[in-house]
């Protein structure tokens, strides 16, 4: 039980200086980066940003950190469910979500081979990643004829495009409505909040539990604050 509470309590403490650092240098001082506003605890957009990372994302990006039957789990998707809608790569659901594409080639085909994104958004932040998947525009003179407001000169194409359409940027940087897509503009957000959601869950499956343990041991530390403030009053009260 000891070594729980120190191990929450240096969990708090480390996770608020990761997140302020890691924040500063994915954003950078010019990049305005916008709110995802994730809840961790809203299943149903979990799934569908796990649902969404399945179909758009896995054919590059592995969750090499990330089983199947542990997601499975912590997403209230039943085995035979997940096995049959989400699980088209691994044998086992033991297995962890990968890919078979090869990394050198893909280095060749993309200029570096697509990054894993298990630890994505601790790295970038969510803000950052929902900024990103919603700032493509066209640009002629890239190989996938996009680039991007956030990350410029990207060498991904915009999977996404389908879902969202395509946009253009003027001379001040400003973006325009993407046009052509099959989604609202609100219905495209929606989608690429849960794959935020889902992408910083997958960051730290133990999230929500690990802040649940920091307010305990807050609260142990601060209990214990007031019997040992107390104590050094008893025990010097006749020093002076």
């Amino acid at each position: 039980m000891k070594n729980l509470i120190i191990a929450a309590t240096f969990g708090v403490l480390i996770s608020v200086t990761t997140f302020m650092s890691f924040t500063a240098v994915a954003s950078g001082p010019s990049i305005q980066l916008d709110k995802a506003n994730n809840d961790l605890s809203d299943k149903e957009s979990l799934k569908k940003g796990f649902k969404t990372y399945i179909n758009y994302c896995l054919g590059c990006h592995q969750l090499q950190y990330q089983r199947y039957n542990r997601t499975f789990a912590d997403l209230g998707i039943e085995k035979a469910d997940g096995v049959a809608n989400y699980m088209y790569t691994g044998e086992k659901v033991g297995d962890h979500i990968l890919n078979t594409m090869p990394e050198k080639e893909a280095a060749k085909w993309f200029g570096s081979a697509p990054p894993d994104l298990t630890l994505e958004a601790r790295l970038r932040s969510p803000d950052w990643i929902y900024t990103y998947l919603r700032s493509f525009y066209i640009d002629k003179s890239r190989p996938f004829d996009v680039n991007n407001t956030v990350f410029k000169d990207v060498g991904m194409p915009h999977v996404l495009q389908g879902l969202q359409g395509v946009s253009t940027i003027d001379e001040h940087g400003n973006l325009s409505p993407a046009m052509g897509g099959s989604l609202t503009a609100e219905e495209y957000d929606v989608v690429v909040r849960d794959l935020t959601n889902f992408l910083e869950y997958v960051g730290e499956p133990n999230k929500l539990e690990r802040k649940a343990m920091g307010y305990w041991v807050l609260a142990f530390l601060f209990f214990f604050f007031i019997i040992s403030y107390f104590l050094k009053k008893e025990y010097w009260k006749d020093v002076h």
